[in-house]
């Protein structure tokens, strides 16, 4: 039976903001408190889905989550109304409103871990949610994440969606933005590679924090089923983490049998890659030299952010953001690459700017499900992205979202009203029910 990997993409929320709340994310910080356009921001990747559409590539849409989080201020001694609230929260404690409202659901990347059915041993799609538990802000995603995942795979035959991880720092997980999976084509059993950067006893970074845990891929790859001579624990590189690359795919991106990412993404990286080839012989690796792009350029221009996918045809094409056309090293990398033959023959570029700006490439934007033609006829089929879906939701946009924000604008208790208005709207557009708070 065929299957397809199909692209979860979260829509960009109507309160997305520049609060600078991730810590070693270096764009994020170096926009904190800059002006937002949240319009903008959504209408870039409604039309960043639309191309892998056109391209036919299945794409579906996750809704945002309802923002601010009211029960969050709430818990930090703000009383009174909602408006009183969050007057209180911008008079006080401003970056505890930030946090209230971040719109950080858009980087789907880390919604969850995903195993196919080819690889695990019920032979059932194994979802875990990841808990976030690394930052403030994320970590306030999980639990609807999880109630979102069960709408859309609600189908016990085909899917399993586990608890998150528990609140523990020894399980920090921060989803599929850690997770690689190679294989020969989407619909045969695959090597899946957790990435790691902390394990209790390695070299950590100095600068920023190691956020994912061994621990946590050794949890999920066991209660997913796999296989151990199917799967690898891999280590960051922590002085690539020190330099701005807080998930491995700001530095590595794999599809089927390709590997690409930087020569210093891993720790030990040219045993790691022995390993690799070991366990995985189809490897094809593309390798870029920090001679040839340093670091520090990788995570300027999100080069390894990009999305490699198989077209219909069966060659392979790297979306990259539109700033890796403006930076001279990267389009000589890009220019090799086509260059030498291999399976990726084609480059494209995507306008991302303002998640950019905000620390999310085009592939932080996505979650890759592999699902084979039942299952995808066995999810939730209003949130796969259709010609008709693509305008309703850029009406929907155009409608409900402010051209901009600025921190002093979340102060405003309309802001709230208006996303309530927004999201009942995009529930019913993805036919999705009473799925957040306020609904009930």
């Amino acid at each position: 039976m065929k299957s397809y990997e199909v692209n979860f993409d979260g829509l960009v929320g109507p309160t997305h903001h520049f609060g600078g709340l991730s810590p070693g994310n270096i764009a994020s910080q170096e926009h904190r408190l800059h002006t937002s356009y949240p319009r903008q921001a959504a209408l870039e990747g409604l039309k960043k889905m639309k191309q892998l559409v056109d391209l036919g590539i299945p794409q579906a849409v996750l809704p945002p989550h309802a923002r601010p989080d009211i029960s969050f201020l709430r818990e930090h001694a703000f009383t009174g109304t909602d408006a009183k609230v969050i007057e209180q929260a911008l008079k006080t404690r401003a970056d505890l409103l930030s946090i209230a409202y971040s719109a950080s659901a858009m980087w789907a990347a880390n919604t969850a871990t995903v195993s196919p059915s080819a690889d695990t041993r019920d032979r059932r799609v194994q979802i875990t949610p990841a808990n976030l538990i690394s930052t403030t802000h994320r970590q306030l995603e999980s639990a609807f994440t999880t109630k979102l995942l069960r709408t859309i795979f609600a189908d016990p035959t085909h899917f399993c969606v586990h608890n998150p991880l528990p609140n523990d720092s020894k399980f920090a997980d921060e989803g599929a933005a850690n997770h690689s999976r190679f294989c020969h084509s989407h619909n045969a059993p695959g090597l899946e590679m957790f990435v790691y950067g902390r394990n209790g006893s390695e070299l950590l970074p100095q600068k920023f924090p190691a956020r994912q845990t061994r621990a946590s891929g050794e949890r999920i790859a066991s209660q997913h089923g796999l296989l151990h001579d199917r799967t690898l624990f891999v280590q960051q590189n922590p002085a690539a983490i020190d330099a701005g690359v807080f998930h491995n795919d700001v530095i590595a991106v794999a599809n089927e049998h390709v590997l690409l990412c930087h020569e210093h993404a891993y720790f030990n990286q040219s045993q790691i890659m022995k390993q690799l080839s070991e366990k995985f012989s189809e490897l094809h690796l593309i390798e870029v030299a920090a001679t040839d792009l340093s670091i520090e350029d990788a995570v300027q221009t999100y080069l390894f952010n990009s999305q490699l996918v198989t077209l219909p045809q069966g060659t392979m094409m790297l979306l990259c953001p539109i700033e890796c056309a403006e930076h001279e090293q990267v389009r000589l990398v890009l220019d090799r690459i086509l260059s030498d033959g291999g399976p990726i023959t084609e480059v494209k570029y995507v306008d991302v700017r303002q998640s950019m700006q905000n620390g999310g490439g085009p592939a932080c934007l996505r979650l890759r499900v592999v699902l084979t033609e039942d299952e995808l006829e066995a999810i939730h089929q209003p949130v796969i992205l259709t010609g008709d879906l693509f305008e309703r939701l850029t009406g929907w946009i155009k409608k409900h979202y402010r051209e901009e924000l600025t921190i002093e604008s979340l102060g405003d208790p309309q802001l709230l009203a208006e996303g309530h208005e927004a999201l009942n709207e995009v529930s019913q557009i993805l036919e999705l029910g009473p799925i957040y708070p306020f609904q009930n």
